[in-house]
């Protein structure tokens, strides 16, 4: 059944980190992080999420509605994987499992080789090994892109860009919606800080320990996604032991495209 959602917000080194929370307190927990976006992208699906798990979609530091600004030393994934322990630890919370958007799929990784702590994965149109960042996102590594861009232009990028991610056309008020992040300008400079810090190196070095670990994952990818390619997740499933892929209709963001597809392929994989 269906369960509600609520936004709520977690202490994490004086930073009030928002974050959406669907499911019974008790049930197994499932950590959800976003990449370039926030945690909107998990919105779709949620409610189907939580009847299984409880769900913690998380906004990093600077993105959503959560406090603090990124640099970019704080935005690369190490960096952003110790904020999701630091989370987990104020949540309570030990082992979980985990879902993953985009840079936040390279985020997951890394807690995934290196934790200790992940019962299984989900990585929905995730990077990995060398597949980012992607040129709209490379360019802002260079300090003086970051500089010379302005709120608005960072704004009319954003627009354009997430008009592609989907294939249904959004509507005016969801487009806004996945939008107003950026209208603060701590914000927009936590997109850029982020952006700066994309660097395939820290996916690429982690396949290793992947391999090693083989955790139980599972890709749910978007099969047209013009920016995170599905032969990127062709290819992990073949290298990465213990993984599978679930193709499903959509571009990079396919909660908003497959919503039912998604939420039941991440609930299979979930279930013990």
């Amino acid at each position: 059944m269906a369960r509600p959602v609520e936004r709520r917000t977690v202490d994490v080194d004086g930073v009030p980190l928002s974050h959406l929370v669907s499911g019974e307190e008790g049930a197994p927990p499932l950590i959800l992080l976003h990449g370039t976006f926030w945690s909107r992208v998990w919105q779709p699906v949620l409610p189907a999420l939580g009847s299984h798990s409880r769900c913690y979609a998380l906004d990093f530091p600077g993105f959503g509605q959560s406090g603090g600004e990124l640099d970019v030393e704080q935005a690369g994934v190490p960096a952003l994987a110790e904020t999701v322990l630091k989370a987990a630890d104020a949540l309570g919370l030990d082992v979980f499992d985990v879902a993953a958007h985009d840079i936040g799929g390279g985020v997951a990784q890394q807690l995934a080789a290196t934790s200790g702590r992940v019962r299984k994965m989900v990585l929905m149109n995730a990077v990995m090994f060398d597949s980012w960042p992607v040129p709209a996102v490379e360019r802002f590594r260079d300090p003086e892109v970051r500089r010379n861009t302005t709120e608005e232009d960072l704004l009319a990028a954003r627009r354009k860009s997430t008009q592609g991610c989907a294939l249904r056309t959004l509507s005016d008020d969801e487009l806004a919606d996945y939008l107003s992040p950026w209208h603060s300008p701590a914000r927009a400079r936590s997109w850029m800080a982020m952006a700066a810090a994309a660097d395939p190196r820290y996916t690429l070095d982690l396949v290793p320990a992947l391999k090693e670990a083989a955790i139980p994952t599972r890709l749910v990818w978007g099969r047209d996604d013009d920016f995170q390619k599905i032969e990127f997740a062709r290819r992990y499933v073949e290298e990465v032991p213990n993984a599978d892929l679930v193709e499903v209709d959509g571009k990079h963001i396919p909660t908003e495209d497959s919503p039912d597809a998604v939420a039941t392929a991440i609930l299979e994989h979930l279930a013990p």
